[in-house]
């Protein structure tokens, strides 16, 4: 039984169209059992683990049984379906980009650490490491008995 308001991994109709087509078709006169399941069902199980973060077996009922799901997944990600599907998608979002960037973000820590800032509003956040060298302190020490020396 599905979730009457659906999962936020779940897809919508035109996203669907671009996926399926780079899925592996189903082969007439292959042996085995068949398909029970929609490759659209797997596929959202799929993207609710990734969005999720949980564990195959924590899948939600509505959803095909776990082992059939991480069967899916393995087998395309053993075979390059996955790979394949991630580049076509990803060459996709990048032909709509402009060639040149529209926005840049600066952090204050690279506004302060930069040439032209006066030496006087530059600052020393000793909290926030992230990022830049830090001196050790066995070399910092050695740099201050060097400057009493002098």
């Amino acid at each position: 039984m599905r979730r009457a308001g659906g999962y936020p991994s779940d897809l919508t109709d035109a996203q669907w169209q671009v996926i399926v087509v780079h899925l592996p078709a189903e082969v007439p006169g292959r042996r085995g059992r068949p398909r029970i399941w929609p490759l659209r069902r797997i596929t959202e199980a799929i993207l609710y683990v990734d969005r999720a973060g949980c564990a195959w077996r924590y899948l939600p009922s509505d959803f095909p049984p776990w082992p059939t799901v991480y069967g899916y997944f393995a087998a395309w990600r053993d075979d390059g379906t996955l790979a394949r599907l991630h580049d076509a998608l990803r060459a996709r979002a990048a032909a709509g980009r402009d060639a040149e960037p529209t926005a840049a973000v600066i952090d204050s820590q690279s506004v302060r650490a930069a040439d032209t800032v006066p030496k006087a509003s530059r600052g020393w956040d000793n909290a926030n490491h992230a990022g830049r060298a830090v001196m050790p302190g066995w070399l910092a020490g050695a740099d201050a008995v060097a400057g009493q020396r002098g």
